[in-house]
């Protein structure tokens, strides 16, 4: 469709490319739908980069934002098997994603995809993790590496015939120590993650028995501190320091020490494991693993006294 205006010939502004997005209630319709969106260019995507940081450009914003959501159905994808709805796995990853967009620096040399996987994944984990039991299953990072291989292990130690036997669901001696072994951790770990994993579910607030009288349940004295008011404070502290104050603290570093922190504390792998280790980044700045060491210990030393000051 074109207006004349004399000989020229003008083409009407596209749609809003937003309206072509449906809810994510039709998940299939959104699903196609964000599959054909257009994808930026390099220079299109520095572009609008630098018109967010620049000019708080909102536009720019929603155009880096939806040229990655197919980024997000991808990767929550691959959390399909924690019993968790697709639709709220995409939902959670597209809150990761739109925190990405907000922190990209286009500076970095980096493309935007690259750096969106480790808030998505994050963000998934996090998800996942809250809603997996009513208790954490996973507080510390070693924990987490081993939540997120140990589900897919098993069913790889399962033979065709076992495949269906509901009744085979522990874990054998010498398989609790080939998974102790790969992930490096202690077999003991191994044990209680999967104990931890196999409990039963506890029903917080019990029906009513037969007599009309109301069970006592453990909803009736678990307290919600969630909305008290020097938890929200100290809660969005810690927000502020782990976003702004981070990228603070790393600016005040050399490139060299910034990427050693990066690749050490800041990167995710797709298992859920952590960056490069000493060796690798030896092996990058042909130096020794130990002076690497020394390197990552002041950097983290001068960014402790950053945040402090931040703080």
């Amino acid at each position: 469709m074109a207006l004349q205006s004399g000989s020229a010939t003008t083409a009407l502004a596209p749609a809003n490319p937003w309206a072509l997005v449906p809810p994510l209630g039709n998940l299939d319709a959104y699903i196609s739908a964000v599959n054909r969106l257009p994808l930026l260019t390099p220079e299109e995507e520095q572009a609008a980069a630098r018109a967010l940081r620049n000019d708080n450009d909102l536009d720019a914003a929603g155009r880096l934002v939806m040229s990655h959501l197919r980024l997000v159905v991808a990767i929550s994808r691959q959390y399909l098997g924690y019993g968790l709805p697709h639709g709220d796995l995409i939902q959670e990853g597209n809150v990761g994603l739109m925190k990405a967009v907000k922190r990209f620096d286009p500076d970095q040399g980096v493309r935007l995809v690259s750096y969106a996987m480790h808030w998505i994944k994050a963000e998934i984990h996090e998800y996942i993790l809250k809603n997996w039991r009513m208790v954490k299953v996973a507080t510390t990072k070693a924990q987490r590496k081993l939540f997120f291989n140990l589900r897919s292990m098993k069913q790889g130690f399962k033979t065709d015939a076992e495949a269906n036997d509901t009744h085979r669901n522990t874990l054998t001696d010498l398989e609790i120590d080939r998974v102790a072994e790969q992930l490096n951790v202690k077999r003991e770990e191994v044990m209680e993650m999967e104990t931890r994993m196999s409990g039963g579910d506890v029903l917080l607030d019990p029906a009513p028995s037969d007599d009309g009288e109301q069970a006592f349940g453990p909803i009736a004295y678990l307290s919600d501190a969630a909305h008290e008011p020097t938890a929200m404070i100290e809660s969005r502290q810690r927000d502020v320091l782990a976003s702004d104050g981070i990228a603070s603290a790393l600016s005040s570093l050399d490139e060299r020490s910034r990427r050693i922190v990066e690749e050490r504390w800041l990167k995710v792998n797709d298992d859920g494991s952590g960056g490069m280790t000493l060796h690798e980044l030896a092996a990058v700045y042909g130096v020794s693993a130990e002076r690497i060491r020394q390197i990552e210990v002041a950097a983290m030393k001068k960014m402790k006294k950053s945040l402090a000051e931040y703080a």
